[in-house]
């Protein structure tokens, strides 16, 4: 797949504090990538660093195969954490001031602004003053202004802080729709399930290095621990117990289920395989309960900055 980012080896300096070093990340076109770190790491330097609001000290980015320059400004749209709206200026008057800076004619604005509007039922807003607006119904306005000009690259920093539920489950859905008509998506964020939802590629940032990146499939797999929840009724639990312990690796596991199963968790090695689990739980009891613990983007999340932390 081609890419429509290409961020080559950038390092960027504050002073004797380094923000990045020798970061390289690759977005493919019409891809959600999910752009992840705990605070500090530095994935905000990294977006003013394609947004062109502060340059790199080193290192090199491409946007649909261009060296980044100013011009690129229209071919990007950025939700930034911090919002930027004026509380002074009524909705209509912001929103159409915005468009027009992105290059968009007066006209077009207008009718772009009213398919949105319309979209996500905020149309009695346009003569309402910003101050007048909850967070969340600001931030809609400015989800409005960030993709109103059709770029090719979203960044979205932190899109549902001041979002109720059902609010955010209405961006989290014009955020796939975006995607499935062309749009790449840069989503950085610490709500991990919203990663696990929307993502298809995530890159990890800790203390301005990239640790870890790669299509979210591939980075489960490489974590997972081939362990399984098992759930089996069986009329001895203790005898099972002693005998799968000579074979496997196994814990005491709290998961819930209907009934009162003896509940384990069992790690097979890389000699074994489910099948041979699960046939012999079948030939000791009635398995009720079999899954296999497969990591969330949370769990590689902690494990992955701990480890590097030490």
């Amino acid at each position: 797949m081609n890419n429509l980012l290409d961020v080559k080896g950038v390092s960027k300096s504050f002073g004797d504090f380094t923000a990045l070093n020798n970061v390289s990340i690759s977005v493919p076109k019409g891809s959600i990538y999910g752009l992840l770190g705990p605070n500090g790491a530095g994935k905000t330097t990294l977006i003013r660093i394609i947004n062109q609001i502060t340059l790199p000290d080193s290192g090199t980015v491409i946007l649909d195969g261009e060296t980044l320059k100013a011009s690129h400004i229209k071919d990007i749209g950025y939700l930034p954490e911090e919002r930027g709206l004026y509380k002074s200026m009524k909705v209509g008057e912001q929103a159409m001031y915005l468009a027009q800076l992105k290059g968009l004619s007066k006209s077009v604005a207008k009718e772009r602004l009213k398919y949105w509007f319309d979209r996500l039922e905020i149309g009695d807003w346009w003569h309402k003053k910003i101050q007048e607006l909850s967070k969340g119904m600001a931030q809609k306005i400015q989800f409005v202004v960030t993709v109103l000009h059709e770029p090719k690259l979203l960044i979205f920093d932190e899109p549902f802080s001041g979002f109720d539920p059902i609010n955010a489950n209405l961006i989290k859905d014009e955020i796939l729709k975006l995607r499935e008509n062309g749009a790449t998506v840069i989503f950085s964020t610490h709500r991990m399930e919203s990663v696990e939802e929307l993502c298809d590629d995530i890159a990890l940032i800790n203390k301005s290095n990239k640790i870890l990146d790669g299509k979210i499939l591939d980075v489960k797999r490489a974590y997972k621990s081939n362990t399984f929840e098992v759930g089996i009724n069986t009329s001895n639990n203790l005898a099972l117990q002693q005998e799968l312990s000579k074979l496997f690796k196994i814990t005491p596991a709290n998961f819930k289920t209907l009934n009162n199963e003896l509940k384990l968790s069992v790690q097979i090695n890389g000699n074994q395989s489910p099948n041979q689990l699960l046939s012999f739980l079948t030939s000791k009891g009635e398995v009720s309960h079999f899954v296999e613990l497969i990591p969330s983007v949370n769990d590689i999340f902690i494990q992955t900055v701990t480890k590097n932390s030490l």
